[in-house]
């Protein structure tokens, strides 16, 4: 009896010794490739961590963290107000954690002779106030509209910040950034907007450069020396469950953002994405549980 009990313990032993920690990440189109990169080289130094990554938009993502569903959501968006009653109301005390910043890149068919377009100029391309390249100077072409659907942190972001106000009902509502770029390859009249680390390597598209309002000039969301004068940037979030994150049950969660900040800028960068700064990044660390 004493060796059967004894052989249940060490198998007890074996079992949780080899269990993995599991985590799921869900939400942000924009971020999947980016936070699955992230994952996948962390794993490499945490093998015992399970950490799976999933995409769907950033309101499926906060959604699932509303209804308790997961932990960790992505989002390329802060959070709606409605959304903040709602956690509250379920109970979840939520925390915001940018780990980097995203460039929303506008892309147009590489046949199109557009350069460059100013940000009154895509308001009214997409509330269909402009119907033909030759408007804004290109060629005579119908423009074809390419976006994301509402549960995407994109497609808010563009709305809120470039047309403050409706969509066409006449753009193209696509599942994810990759269907956009594969349109617009494929459309001479297509126009999408998309995350900068969508583009990269990508044939048939090419990027307009964006007027700063702030100083005249147009800048493209390729040239690295003028990130910051790019007018169409946005922080990128974990937006996790607070109580989980400082809790003895959220340390894959609590290391993971730990790994992310003090070794994640290098893949950042090779996504196609801008890290946060060095004092973004000290500040973000204290704050965490040690």
């Amino acid at each position: 009896m004493k060796k059967i009990i004894t052989l249940i313990f060490i198998g007890l032993l074996i079992f949780f010794a080899c269990k993995k920690e599991s985590l799921i990440i869900k939400g942000s189109d924009t971020m999947v490739n980016l936070v699955s990169a992230l994952v996948e080289e962390y794993l490499k130094e945490n093998p015992k961590a399970n950490i799976s990554v999933m995409g769907g938009g950033s309101g499926v993502g906060i959604a699932a963290l509303i209804n308790k569903e997961i932990k960790c959501a992505n989002s390329s968006r802060d959070l709606k107000e409605e959304e903040k009653e709602k956690l509250k109301a379920n109970g979840v005390n939520y925390l915001e954690i940018p780990i980097g910043y995203d460039l929303l890149a506008i892309i147009v068919n590489e046949k199109n002779p557009i350069e460059s377009l100013t940000i009154a100029q895509l308001k009214d391309i997409y509330q269909r106030k402009v119907k033909n390249w030759k408007e804004v100077g290109a060629f005579q072409y119908e423009i074809s509209l390419y976006g994301r659907n509402p549960a995407s942190g994109t497609y808010e972001f563009f709305k809120e910040i470039v047309l403050k106000g409706d969509y066409s009902p006449e753009m193209k509502q696509m599942a994810g950034t990759a269907a956009i770029v594969d349109a617009v390859s494929q459309d001479i009249g297509g126009i999408g907007y998309v995350g900068i680390g969508y583009i990269k390597d990508i044939k048939g598209i090419k990027t307009v450069k964006i007027k700063n309002e702030k100083d005249g000039k147009y800048y493209s969301p390729l040239d690295k020396e003028n990130l910051k004068n790019y007018p169409l940037s946005r922080p990128l979030y974990h937006i996790v469950d607070k109580n989980y994150l400082f809790s003895s049950g959220g340390k894959i969660l609590r290391d993971f953002i730990k790994w992310e900040l003090e070794k994640g800028d290098k893949i950042i960068e090779e996504v196609g994405f801008v890290p946060l700064t060095e004092r973004e990044k000290d500040s973000l660390l204290k704050e965490m549980p040690r």
